[in-house]
């Protein structure tokens, strides 16, 4: 399943560019070669050749210690950056596709993926980059209308306020953190499956790919 992912998203990966990944979406994270990962992994037994900027992923730094190892391993290049740093180098023409996994997609093409996943695509949006999720159809639930209806949790304080147990801000301080944000389906170019790909998703185009 992961192959054909990678397989079916390959071609939107175009040689000489920059890519944009957020959190983990690898092998690491789901199973076989990963979902966003795999079009990547393809794209590059394909002899493309590309630079991933792995965005650190706070708070728990996903991208930075996992999908920037996984790259590593598969002879990719890879820069890491703080999660504040994309739309600098988006403005600066470093990245060309922004490429993510979800968690749960509704089913207008609405999707949850990690905090911070929404902002790079509003980015994305405004710089003109597609955007792309890569995930299983497994990850559809058709039974919710929109990403309004799909639930936010919200972690541990600890999360944010201290990393490997050493305190990064006040320990008596506010949190807030939600572990997820919806990104709305007007702001994805594509969402690649192991069925095939949906474009401009919408609740039409979701529909009809599932009949």
């Amino acid at each position: 399943m992961c192959r054909a992912i990678g397989r079916n998203g390959e071609k939107f990966i175009r040689d000489g560019i920059g890519v944009l990944t957020h959190c983990n979406a690898g092998a690491l994270a789901t199973a076989g070669q990963g979902t966003a990962l795999s079009v990547l992994f393809e794209a590059h037994r394909k002899g493309k050749r590309f630079t991933v900027y792995a965005d650190e992923t706070r708070p728990l730094l996903q991208g930075a210690r996992l999908t920037a190892w996984e790259l590593r391993q598969a002879g990719i290049e890879v820069k890491v950056i703080c999660d504040n740093m994309a739309g600098f180098l988006m403005k600066q023409g470093a990245i060309q596709a922004v490429i993510t996994g979800a968690d749960r997609i509704a089913a207008n093409g609405d999707t949850a993926n990690k905090i911070g996943t929404y902002s790079l695509s509003v980015l994305a949006r405004h710089h003109g980059i597609p955007f792309y999720i890569a995930a299983p159809s497994s990850t559809f639930d058709l039974s919710i209308a929109d990403g309004a209806q799909i639930p936010i949790e919200q972690r541990s304080a600890e999360e944010v306020i201290r990393f490997a147990g050493v305190p990064t801000a006040p320990l008596d301080v506010g949190v807030c953190n939600p572990a997820f944000d919806v990104t709305e389906a007007q702001n994805i170019t594509a969402i690649i499956t192991e069925k095939g790909v949906i474009e401009s998703p919408n609740a039409q185009r979701v529909g009809d790919f599932f009949r």
